[in-house]
């Protein structure tokens, strides 16, 4: 995965009509919808108004972004990206926390590990802002 997308699908455009990225199961919303493809296995985008905003890979996918993939620690992470701002995780306690690239924007793909408690990565997101930083997906 990169800043750009994974595959077909890129962050900022809509999912290409031939693509394998499908929304499978039920659905959040109208206007958020998420979409997976077998080809990656625990990956998945959130498409608002039918723009791909966000792509993650979660615990079941084996990609990396820039050589980093789930279960690095959070000193790899700092170590390759030093600049990475940390936030505060909402649901778990320190050493859990986000670490997210400080110049994402509405018009400008960035990059956000979950730490969790264990001082790992637990899924790692690339995307525009505000949904970059979504913490539940689309609900």
């Amino acid at each position: 995965m990169h800043l750009e997308g994974l595959g077909d699908l890129r962050i900022g455009q809509p999912v290409p009509k031939s693509s394998i990225w499908a929304e499978r199961g039920a659905q959040a919303s109208d206007v958020c919808r998420t979409v997976s493809s077998p080809r990656y296995p625990g990956a998945y985008a959130i498409v608002i108004d039918n723009t791909v905003q966000r792509i993650t890979l979660g615990q079941r996918s084996s990609l990396t972004f820039d050589g980093l993939g789930i279960g690095a620690t959070e000193q790899a992470v700092s170590a390759k990206f030093p600049a990475l701002a940390q936030d505060l995780h909402k649901y778990e306690s320190p050493p859990a926390k986000y670490l997210t690239s400080p110049n994402a924007l509405p018009s400008s793909a960035g990059v956000r590990f979950e730490i969790g408690a264990d001082g790992k990565v637990k899924l790692i997101h690339v995307g525009l802002m505000p949904v970059l930083a979504y913490v539940e997906g689309c609900a």
